[in-house]
Order: structure tokens, then C-alpha cells, then sequence
């Protein structure tokens, strides 16, 4: 995740001292913690944070909804919510302030990096120069994605969606390598370390789950940036290419058998039951004259011992010696 600065606006110290470790941990920077919904616009102001965690119910004149209304009235920094409960009267008045995102305590710092960077997304999303960009991001079939390198997604684009059936606020919510197929997971991670390293990923394969418990196989690109520490990687699901191609490596597969058959087939010697001889194209040949004109066998005649009892015995008579 590329490093953001944070105001924190809470009027109870400890948990915003608490928060502010949190983000600390994400490798953010808090440019202030302030009490009222006053000093966060003033701090707003001074600091020029790019993002605002807001407790929604503040000491004062002033409220946390109050305050990101004025805030989003004189700049574009996001506003991100935290409350202790929601109550139907709470969401109602959350959802007056689209787009509105909002973290209920006690939160984990996962829940935390996820909401931040749909948080600045959006923001991203409004900002004029990067209009093009985002219509291409938000239309195109292919997947595409940011990944930190402490292995969690920055941003992901609604194919994503889509493909896997999970929201997108799921997905970055857990380390990437959670989603990959266990028997994948390995040279996976091999490949996001050479990447990290300054390599490249060109038509790498996985396979990832679906909401539904099934996987996909996706087609990966993939190319770093060192300075932000981050993965710029486009991916494409290739399962229905995956399929077509098992099912014709069985049918070469079967092919392949019944050719053999039929070589083997054509290895048997069709031979009269009668006088023996061999069938060779369109002519009928003896044994000794088969086997010599396709080898280089030569042929010794002898009488072996049944013939010899059979044939020759009857013939020659009892052999007396007298």
C-alpha cells in the first residue's frame, strides 16, 4: 500500500492513539488527531491529509456527518467513518453522505487497510485527470489490480467481481494468497518474489476460488514499482481455454490408442488352416518363401520328433535290428 497521510477525528485520546498504531502499522503517516468537528475542518485545511478517519459522534456543536459534509464541500479528501454500532437511525444518516464508507469497532487493522483503500479509490475515481483511466479500469473484462507488496490488493477493478463473486471489499481484506488454490500456492509466491525483485510475470497461471467454492484458472502479466512498492498486474480468466484444451488432449489421447490398435491389428498374419500358407497383399506364399523375402533368414529342413513318429515311422516300418 502506498503510504497516505491520515487525520485522525476522535475526542477519545486512547482510541485514537489506538488507531493511529493501526495505521502505523499499514506504513501510514497520521498528520494529527483532533477532538472536534471544527478542528478537522480547520486541520483539513493546514494539513491537506489524504484521508480523514471520522468518529461519527463527536463533543461539540458539531458532529463527525456534519464535519465530512463541510469537508467534502471545500476539497475532495475522502471521509471514512467509524461509529459504534449501526443502528438503522446511523445508517440512515451514513448513507446521506455518499459516497460514504465506515468502519464499525472494534476494528482489525485488516478491516481497516480494506476500508482505507476503497476510501481512496473513489477518490481517485473523481479526480478529472484520471477520468479516462477510471472508465477504463471500471469497463474492461480483464482483471486488473494493484498489490502491495506486503501481499494484500490496493485496488481492483469490478471484473474482479464478476469473475470470482466476491466483493472487492473481500478480497482486499485478506492476504492475495488466501484465494489461491492450495496446490498452487507455492510457485505462486515464487513468482510474486521475482516480481518483487524487479522481474516480470508473462503469461503466469493459476488457479483462484469462487464464492461459490469453485476455481478459476487465471492468465497472469504482471510488473512492479519499486518507489511505491506495488504490483501492477492484469489477469485473464483462461478456464473455458483450460477446458476445451483437457478435452482435446483426451481425444489425442484416444486417438492415439486407436491408431495403435489398428497398427496392431494390421501385424496379424492372415494363414490358411489348411496347407498353412501366408496371405501377403494379393498372393498366397509358403512359409519359407514369406519369411525369406521380408528377412534375411536361410532355411535348414530336419524332421522333428513327433512328424518323425507320426509320418515316418508308418512308412519305414519297426526298425529291427536283427
Amino acid at each position: 500500500m502506498v503510504p497516505r497521510h491520515i487525520l485522525i477525528v476522535d475526542d477519545e485520546r486512547s482510541a485514537a492513539e489506538a488507531i493511529s498504531a493501526q495505521l502505523g502499522e499499514l506504513g501510514h503517516e497520521v498528520v494529527g488527531i483532533v477532538a472536534t468537528g471544527r478542528d478537522a475542518c480547520e486541520h483539513v485545511t493546514t494539513a491537506a491529509p489524504h484521508l480523514v478517519l471520522m468518529d461519527v459522534v463527536l463533543h461539540g456543536a458539531m458532529d463527525g456527518l456534519e464535519a465530512a459534509a463541510l469537508i467534502r464541500e471545500h476539497s475532495h479528501v475522502p471521509v471514512v467513518y467509524m461509529c459504534d454500532s449501526t443502528d438503522a437511525a446511523t445508517l440512515a444518516r451514513l448513507e446521506q453522505g455518499q459516497p460514504f464508507r465506515y468502519l464499525v469497532r472494534p476494528f482489525s487493522t485488516h478491516e481497516l487497510r480494506s476500508r482505507l483503500n476503497a476510501a481512496l479509490n473513489d477518490k481517485a475515481s473523481t479526480r478529472p485527470e484520471h477520468e479516462l483511466e477510471h472508465g477504463f479500469f471500471a469497463v474492461t473484462l480483464d482483471l486488473l489490480c494493484c498489490l502491495d507488496f506486503n501481499g494484500y490488493f490496493e485496488r481492483l477493478n469490478p471484473a474482479w467481481e464478476e469473475t470470482l463473486g466476491f466483493s472487492r471489499e473481500e478480497l482486499m481484506a485478506k492476504p492475495f494468497i488466501e484465494f489461491v488454490h492450495a496446490d498452487d500456492r507455492e510457485r505462486t509466491l515464487a513468482q510474486n518474489r521475482a516480481v518483487r525483485a524487479g522481474g516480470k510475470a508473462l503469461s503466469f497461471e493459476n488457479r483462484y476460488l469462487c464464492k461459490d467454492g469453485s476455481y478459476k484458472w487465471l492468465r497472469w502479466n504482471a510488473i512492479s514499482h519499486e518507489t511505491q512498492q506495488v504490483i501492477y498486474s492484469v489477469a485473464r480468466d483462461i478456464t473455458e481455454a483450460k477446458r476445451v484444451e483437457a478435452e482435446r488432449d483426451e481425444l489425442t489421447q484416444t486417438l492415439r490408442a486407436a491408431l495403435a490398435e489398428v497398427r496392431s491389428l494390421r501385424a496379424i498374419l492372415p494363414i490358411c488352416a489348411y496347407c498353412h500358407r501366408i496371405r501377403d497383399e494379393e498372393t498366397w506364399e509358403t512359409l519359407e518363401t514369406y519369411v525369406s523375402r521380408h528377412t534375411n533368414s536361410r532355411f535348414s529342413h530336419g524332421i522333428c520328433p513327433t512328424c518323425y513318429t507320426r509320418e515316418m515311422e508308418p512308412q519305414l516300418g519297426p526298425m529291427n535290428p536283427s
